[in-house]
């Protein structure tokens, strides 16, 4: 096969497990169970291998899988077989490893199969990890703290930074900032996070409160009435205007278009994922303050305002 065959053939994969997958490969025969279980299979090459050599992948960071999904998938796989193949890693002449694509082979298993066509590649235990994770984020149905408990462990366990890591998956440092912030929030709103009770964007409002106990009124108040994300920053805004103590000195000195100045700071705040600081004078002239508290939040918001 040649090199802009094979550069085809990879380019159907997701960007960020395209950018690990590097490489050509070629397709070899295809493989009965005898054969495999005494062949060692060069790497970055497709062979079909015996489901029974397939072990699960450790590092998979997805536990539950729906039945209901599998079984669909399952009965496409009997009618069209396996589109895409899955990654494997060889551990010896009989083992294989499954990097990728679990839910594929989950579904060949109902649908019968006894061999998967599998993309044979070399990694270390880092790599699958970092693997599985990258492929967990571009699923379509993830919910965006598992979204954020994956971007959490590609920085701690798989050592990259923010800026890498949007590299990775194809994403903007702000996008990977916001997902990692909602990890700051209390558990019962992560869970209504997780459980579809409240958006991203309501999240994102409710993130801006610095007291827990008043975040969690919030969160009540968005489910049980259903307020959406508007109603939700707009409350945002007037609690963090009653809870700011206004200075004796200045507390006469409030203008009309005080409210205008907190509804910027509010937009700012969760535009540049921190809490921005904007003053005004009744004049009209003030500043605002963005702080940041390492060289790496500076660069973020620096790559914001589009700086060279």
């Amino acid at each position: 096969m040649s090199d802009n065959s094979a550069k085809k053939k990879s380019g159907g994969l997701g960007r960020g497990l395209n950018a690990l997958i590097a490489g050509s490969y070629d397709r070899k025969a295809p493989a009965t169970p005898e054969t495999t279980s005494s062949t060692t299979n060069a790497a970055n090459t497709i062979a079909d291998i015996s489901l029974t050599q397939i072990e699960t992948n450790p590092f998979q960071p997805r536990t539950h899988f729906d039945q209901v999904a599998l079984e669909e998938l399952a009965e496409s796989i009997r009618i069209q077989g396996i589109i895409q193949p899955i990654t494997v890693r060889q551990l010896n002449a009989e083992a294989y490893q499954l990097i990728s694509g679990e839910r594929r082979f989950q579904a060949a298993k109902l649908a019968g199969l006894e061999t998967i066509p599998a993309y044979i590649r070399k990694a270390d235990d880092q790599q699958m990890l970092e693997m599985a994770l990258i492929e967990n984020i571009q699923r379509e149905n993830l919910n965006a703290i598992e979204i954020a408990l994956s971007y959490q462990r590609l920085l701690s366990e798989c050592n990259l930074k923010q800026e890498e890591l949007g590299e990775r998956v194809g994403k903007k440092r702000t996008t990977v900032t916001n997902y990692l912030r909602l990890l700051k929030l209390p558990p019962d709103i992560q869970i209504g996070i997780r459980d579809n009770l409240i958006s991203m964007g309501h999240a994102r409002a409710v993130i801006n409160i610095d007291d827990v106990e008043k975040q969690l009124e919030v969160y009540r108040k968005i489910v049980n009435e259903e307020l959406s994300v508007r109603k939700v920053e707009e409350l945002v805004r007037n609690i963090n205007l009653q809870n700011k103590k206004p200075d004796p000195q200045t507390k006469l000195d409030l203008h009309p278009f005080e409210n205008e100045v907190k509804r910027v700071e509010s937009r700012l705040s969760s535009y540049f994922g921190t809490r921005i600081h904007v003053k005004a004078s009744a004049e009209g002239k003030g500043e605002i303050k963005i702080p940041f508290v390492s060289v790496d939040e500076l660069n973020r918001i620096l790559e914001i305002l589009n700086y060279a």
